[in-house]
């Protein structure tokens, strides 16, 4: 599509919706309007390489104009471009690579429900089927089947969002017709969210150490986080100096909790000794995977821990800016992590001189817009400088070239909020817990056919059936999801695997980062694996051939023998592996070399099509 500026105009509320994140224009050449009596206006154009700058606002921009809108529009798109000095042909491609924007217009309220893995086994399609019913043409509102909304320990949910100054939301979860129409209708009269702890049913209990203060602390202040051992391990950190804390971090055997299990110590050094300035830290709170809502409950049940570890990891780092990139579908964690933030600049605790100590940090939050491919640290980095959200081919690593082509250290919510307990109770004895390959402890997404579902603390080491067993599984149990849609399915006599990265390996699953997802009798697994790869084939970025056409390939021979078995799918099979291999062979990242998992280890260890 060749497109340029084009006559079309911004409303007034389109406008303001802009000016409202960048200020007012200063000329008409980013959009004001022309006045031949300033000189400024007739004899150069302002912005340039000084706008150009500001392209890592574009995604802020778009989300100003949706969140004020419900949906952008030609002349709202041209001004953002005109103020940001971005080709609207660019601009237009990252406003379409987001599920939750919208070029077209649409009404004001979108109730996005979840049809994903836990949800479809809690009965997602009868509830889209009735809330379609009820909420029709004419309603005014949009009803999109959406992926994982990160609420599987409440499913099926869904999540009502009104255009609008300020934007309001509302969640359903576990969601009933009447409850999400509401939702929908009269978002500020839907009721409240329950407390994140109810999420953790092991809150409250001793030896927690990464969710202790989930349900004891209330997560708006500051004064209690304090109370509870909040920013002890700060203090500790100016201490050690940037080169201890990185020794300790080390020595505590502290791989990332993403999945990716990468030796947190060897990439915060790698990143601290890179001689290119200035350094950045980013924090992928995008966790997109289905079956995913750790890092949500983290961030809503304690999020000043979130902040101080984030501070600690860009002072041992030699970073002065962070980035915090949330999901767009994480409301109430948004407005946590921001009365968070702003409390701890207003307390010393970020900015120009923290604690005292001379040390400058200071962090944003960039909103994601729908997008799992985000979860790649190099997408994220596209996406946080106004691209699209695709991942870079690799090297240079981003300890050398990530954010803004400089030095970058990139880790999950987890990951840092472990750092807490390793500089508290100090390195050996953080070592001592779990496994001499898997150290610490570990968070686990719990949900499907279970009795208690929600996030679970256990050392790595405990198995699959102890942790079934706190989570009370039900009877009929056929398979467990490990490692979510990525992941793998282990069939229900192998409940004595032990949850570790090695153990996992060795039994030819994995781990992953932390999904844990029991399906019984009841759930038909061909439609689960459909379901899997047409979340793929929708997440593909489309960016290399193996991915962009390997994903739609699996899901087409999925259709095909959704409902036949044996030697009538045999040959559909036969073609699954092949694109499969393919996949996983030749595709850029994660996405595409793990589309297959699920789908193959069904089809090998749980006689999917026999």
């Amino acid at each position: 599509m060749d497109l340029h500026f084009g006559d079309s105009k911004p409303t007034d509320e389109e406008r303001a919706a802009v000016d409202a994140l960048l200020g007012p224009p200063e000329s008409s050449w980013e959009g004001a309007d022309r006045d031949e009596t300033r000189a400024a206006d007739l004899r150069w154009a302002r912005g340039g390489r000084e706008a150009r700058d500001r392209r890592d606002l574009l995604l802020p921009g778009l989300h100003a104009i949706n969140d004020r809108i419900g949906w952008i529009s030609d002349g709202a798109l041209d001004y953002l471009c005109r103020r940001l000095t971005v080709p609207p042909a660019e601009a237009y491609g990252v406003a379409t690579f987001y599920a939750m924007f919208s070029v077209k217009p649409r009404p004001a309220t979108v109730l996005h429900v979840c049809t994903d893995l836990a949800c479809a086994a809690a009965g997602a399609p009868e509830l889209c089927a009735g809330i379609e019913a009820r909420l029709g043409l004419g309603s005014g509102v949009a009803v999109e089947r959406s992926p994982c909304l990160g609420l599987c320990e409440r499913a099926p949910a869904a999540l009502a969002i009104r255009a609008g100054d300020p934007v309001r939301t509302a969640v359903s979860a576990p969601a009933t017709v009447d409850e999400a129409v509401l939702a929908a209708s009269a978002p500020d009269s839907a009721p409240e969210e329950p407390p994140a702890a109810l999420a953790v049913p092991q809150a409250g209990q001793d030896g927690l150490m990464l969710l202790h203060r989930v349900g004891v602390v209330d997560p708006a202040s500051l004064d209690d986080y304090r109370a509870h051992g909040g920013y002890t391990a700060l203090r500790r950190a100016f201490e050690l100096g940037p080169a201890g804390v990185i020794r300790e971090v080390t020595d505590s055997g502290l791989v990332g909790r993403g999945g990716a299990a990468f030796p947190t110590g060897r990439k915060w050094q790698a990143t601290a000794s890179q001689p290119d300035h200035p350094h950045y830290l980013v924090c992928n709170a995008d966790e997109s995977e289905p079956g995913t809502f750790k890092d949500r409950v983290l961030m809503e049940g304690d999020p000043y821990a979130l902040v101080e570890a984030m501070t600690i990891a860009a002072y041992a780092t030699g970073a002065h800016q962070g980035y915090l990139y949330l999901r767009g579908e994480y409301p109430r964690a948004l407005h946590r992590l921001e009365h968070a933030i702003a409390q701890a600049r207003a307390r010393g605790l970020l900015g120009d001189d923290i604690l005292g100590q001379g040390y400058a940090f200071d962090l944003e939050i960039r909103r994601g817009a729908g997008a799992y491919i985000c979860g790649e640290e190099t997408a994220l980095f596209n996406s946080i400088e106004g691209y699209r959200g695709e991942p870079r081919s690799k090297p240079p690593f981003p300890v050398e070239k990530g954010l803004f082509g400089k030095p970058t250290v990139e880790n999950n919510v987890e990951t840092l909020v472990n750092v807490l307990p390793i500089l508290t109770m100090g390195a050996p004895a953080y070592a001592a817990i779990g496994t001499d390959r898997s150290t610490g402890p570990k968070l686990f997404c719990v949900s499907g056919s279970v009795e208690r579902p929600g996030v679970y603390e256990l050392p790595f080491g405990a198995t699959l059936g102890d942790l079934l067993t706190l989570a009370g599984v039900r009877e009929g149990l056929r398979a467990v999801l490990l490692g979510g849609a990525a992941g793998g399915f282990v069939r229900a006599d192998e409940l004595g695997v032990p949850l570790t990265f090695e153990g996992t390996r060795e039994a030819g699953t994995t781990l992953g980062s932390g999904v844990v997802m029991a399906f019984d009798d009841s759930v038909p697994l061909p439609r689960l694996l459909l379901r899997i790869a047409e979340f793929f084939r929708d997440e593909s970025c489309g960016q290399c051939v193996p991915c962009r056409v390997g994903t739609v390939r699996q899901e087409e021979a999925l259709h095909r023998i959704v409902e036949r078995t044996g030697a009538d799918a045999a040959g559909d099979i036969a073609l699954l592996r092949e694109v499969g291999r393919a996949m996983r062979d030749a595709s850029i990242c994660g996405l595409g070399q793990t589309a297959w998992n699920a789908v193959e280890s069904a089809i090998d260890r749980l006689g999917a099509y026999e």
